[in-house]
This record gives structure tokens, C-alpha cells and sequence, in this order.
């Protein structure tokens, strides 16, 4: 393995992570698959853990720059570490039952999740750009100051967190997708929201994955060398860049990622 190759890769993702907040996972995740021959088992569980500080270092530089809300990150939290548990509870029970391939099974699980994470997105956003005026309906806004809007909001964590701790996968962009159309958040706390819930999502994820055993240190600390700079340079540059046109070409990337993951499984 090229450990000078891993960091540079890790730098760009971390960039993006930090501008976009798209999910680092949909990125590194394949990344080590496709380019390092690692088995997605770990592959999966090295991601997350590596994840980990730069959605840390991510969720601090935003909260300094106050471009999150406190609030919606608090309930969405409650929900989605309870829901990663669990998926990591599924994956000890498919470990321990020998009944199933496990790597084939993560390899289409994450390539479906990619799939209809960046499908869901991409659809949107194209509808946006070309058809501003299409009237597409309207998703209930949840306000985390009612007692409903509370429960609604831990319940959508529990389903997506269920989902990241199975896969890795959409601990970024359909947290987003969940702030865009149940909160309507602006764009500058958009990404910071979205990156702040992460790193709290991902810290408890990150220890049921250490105890499934399949965490390598030798590429998590790569990715952390080349991801933590990256995501700092992102954040930094989230108040200037277009997210748009950004957004458009990493969707597009994904897309051929998914099919390539599933067809591979």
C-alpha cells in the first residue's frame, strides 16, 4: 500500500467533507475498496473510526464560526447514536452467525445506500437548477421546540444512524437531505449542522466498531494526516465557495461508484 498516496486522497476528501458535507464515507469508503484492495469490512470500520476526528475538528471550526443550530443537532443525536448501535448490533449478530458472507453483503449494502443517497440528492438538486419553478410537495417542517417535532426528529436519527452503523454511509448527505427538508436550514448552517450531528454520531459508532475487531490503525491514522488539514481548509472555504456546482460533480462521482460497488458484490 502507498501510505504518502492515502493521506493526499484523505486531503482532498477532507476538503470536500468540510465545503460540501458530503459524506466523507460515500468518498473514503470506495476509496480503500477500489484503490487499496482493503476487504469492505474493514474498510467500513476503519472509515468510521478515521471519520471521527475530522467530523470532530469539523463540528468545532463551524460551531466557532456559529454557522450550526445547537438545537436540531441535540435531538437528531439522541436518535442517530441510539440507531447506529443498533446497526452495529446487526453486524456483530451476521459476524457471529457464519450464515452469510459478510464482505459481499457490506459491499452491496454500501453501494445501495451510495446509491440512493446520491440518487435522492441529485434529483433534487437538478430539479432546482432547471426547473425553479416546479412545486415539488412539501415535507412537514419539524420545529425541535414542540414535543412533537422532538420525537420526529429522534425517530428520523434512529433510522438514519441505524443505516451509518451498518455501513458507513450517510452520516453526511442524508443527514443534509433531512436538515433541507424537515428544517430548512440555510446553506452557511446547513453544512455545519450536518457535520456537528455527524461527529457526535460517529464517536459512539466508532467504539461499536472497535469492538468488531476489523478497525486497521495503519490506514486510519493516514486518513486522519491527510482528512483533519482538509476539512479545516473546507470549512474555511464553505463562506466563499459555490456549493452548487461543487455538490453537482460529486453526485455525479458517486453515482458511478454505487453501480461499480454493487456490480462488484
Amino acid at each position: 500500500m502507498d501510505y504518502l498516496l492515502l493521506p493526499f486522497f484523505s486531503f482532498v476528501i477532507g476538503i470536500i467533507v468540510g465545503l460540501t458535507g458530503i459524506g466523507g464515507a460515500s468518498l473514503i469508503t470506495p476509496m480503500l475498496i477500489f484503490f487499496f484492495q482493503v476487504p469492505p469490512s474493514i474498510a467500513i470500520s476503519s472509515d468510521v473510526v478515521a471519520a471521527t476526528l475530522m467530523k470532530v475538528v469539523g463540528g468545532v471550526k463551524h460551531w466557532q464560526q456559529k454557522t450550526l443550530d445547537l438545537e436540531i443537532v441535540k435531538w437528531l443525536a439522541m436518535g442517530s447514536v441510539s440507531g447506529s448501535l443498533l446497526g452495529v448490533a446487526a453486524l456483530h449478530h451476521l459476524r457471529n452467525s457464519g450464515q452469510h458472507d459478510i464482505d459481499s453483503l457490506l459491499l452491496r449494502l454500501l453501494g445501495v445506500m451510495i446509491l440512493i443517497v446520491t440518487l435522492t440528492a441529485l434529483i433534487q438538486m437538478l430539479l432546482m437548477t432547471f426547473f425553479p419553478k416546479f412545486n415539488l410537495p412539501e415535507l412537514p417542517k419539524l420545529n425541535v421546540k414542540t414535543h412533537l417535532g422532538r420525537i420526529l426528529t429522534v425517530v428520523l436519527g434512529a433510522v438514519l444512524g441505524f443505516c451509518v452503523g451498518m455501513t458507513s454511509v450517510s452520516s453526511g448527505s442524508m443527514f443534509a437531505l433531512v436538515l433541507i427538508g424537515f428544517f430548512r436550514l440555510d446553506a452557511r448552517k446547513l453544512v455545519g449542522t450536518d457535520i456537528t450531528q455527524a461527529a457526535i454520531l460517529l464517536i459512539f459508532t466508532s467504539f461499536g466498531h472497535l469492538t468488531l475487531g476489523t478497525v486497521n490503525w495503519s490506514l486510519v491514522v493516514p486518513i486522519w494526516i491527510g482528512s483533519v488539514p482538509g476539512v479545516l481548509i473546507g470549512a474555511k472555504l464553505c463562506q466563499i465557495a459555490p456549493q452548487r456546482p461543487l455538490r453537482f460533480i460529486i453526485y455525479s462521482i458517486l453515482m458511478m461508484v454505487s453501480w461499480k460497488l454493487v456490480a462488484q458484490a
